[in-house]
């Protein structure tokens, strides 16, 4: 064989995913394997024999129930906030020039370079009684007693959506930096105000993403551990904590197993529920606006179209 036959001949597929065998072994061992042992031991009992009793007693009890309640009622709560408060933010980013975006991108960013605990232990100080912002309250007269602000849904709220608000301003700005800006020319061309271009034009093409976070967010909420467990009372109880004292305190490793397959087909069924109503690919942002395919609504057919765009009635994505 020639030099150049040698250097035409396309690479063998041991060789195409020889770089990707190594990270698929370190999943495998380390990430994959625990979690399938843990969810099959889930259906033994304590003698090592087969059985569903682990399950049964999830179901029988009301306490775990009450327990998955609370953790879908935080996570819920949780998305809600985020999304609420994230989307100016997303929006903020999305219409900045790249440089500006480059650089606020840095403050959105900056909690995921910091640990949970260090960011829960800094919360604790500033809303605990004696902290700084009780002190504001009390220097303004604003209160005669101490704000409960700790230890409650409250203490859990501030926590978690700090926590998670950037993954949902991340999520929704991938969604938004892809609607076409040129749509909010033409619309205002077709008469459109400022608002009404926001409300009818922007924010329908921005509810992919706003789906799209509020699912990354709840996902996510149910499984939070630190958060509720340092600032949350006995009320604020998730899941995830039932689990850790059933693993490391009472070591019973089936029942928490069978807490874990619970939890697990929760957010499968969510997913699932997410694909059939919106479908994965608003996950990635693929889903591009563009000017071909701006349609105004029958508020705005009547205003004169000095653009070459021709009116139709429902904007369709591509």
């Amino acid at each position: 064989m020639s030099g150049l036959e040698r250097t035409l001949r396309p690479p063998s597929r041991w060789r195409t995913y020889a770089g990707v065998v190594p990270l698929g072994l370190f999943l495998l061992l380390l990430f994959v394997y625990p979690i399938v042992d843990l969810l099959w031991l889930s259906f033994f009992d304590q003698a090592g024999e087969p059985s569903t009793e682990h399950y049964r007693a999830v179901v029988a009890n009301p306490v775990w129930l009450r327990v998955m309640t609370i953790t879908f009622e935080i996570a819920g709560w949780t998305t809600l906030f985020c999304v609420l408060a994230g989307y100016p933010v997303a929006y903020l980013l999305a219409t900045a020039s790249e440089s500006t975006r480059s650089r606020l991108l840095l403050w959105v960013m900056l909690p995921f370079w910091t640990s949970f605990l260090v960011r829960t232990f800094a919360w604790i100080v500033l809303l605990s009684q004696n902290g700084p912002l009780n002190r504001l309250v009390a220097a303004l007269g604003l209160s005669d007693a101490p704000l409960a602000l700790i230890y409650n849904f409250t203490g859990t709220m501030i926590g978690m959506v700090h926590a998670l608000m950037p993954l949902a301003v991340l999520t929704m700005l991938s969604v938004m930096t892809n609607i076409d800006p040129r749509l909010r020319g033409a619309a205002a061309t077709l008469g459109a105000r400022g608002g009404e271009t926001f409300w009818r034009v922007y924010f329908p093409l921005s509810l992919p993403g706003v789906a799209a976070a509020a699912l990354m967010v709840f996902i996510t909420a149910l499984g939070f551990f630190i958060t509720p467990a340092l600032l949350g009372g006995r009320r604020e109880t998730m899941i995830s904590q039932v689990i850790i004292i059933q693993v490391q305190d009472l070591l019973n490793w089936s029942f928490a197993g069978a807490l874990s397959v619970v939890l697990l087909v929760s957010a499968l069924l969510i997913f699932v529920l997410y694909d059939r109503l919106l479908g994965v690919s608003t996950l990635s942002g693929e889903a591009r606006w563009t000017m071909s395919q701006i349609r105004p609504s029958s508020a705005t057919a009547e205003a004169p179209i000095t653009s070459p765009i021709r009116p139709k009635n429902v904007l369709r994505p591509v």
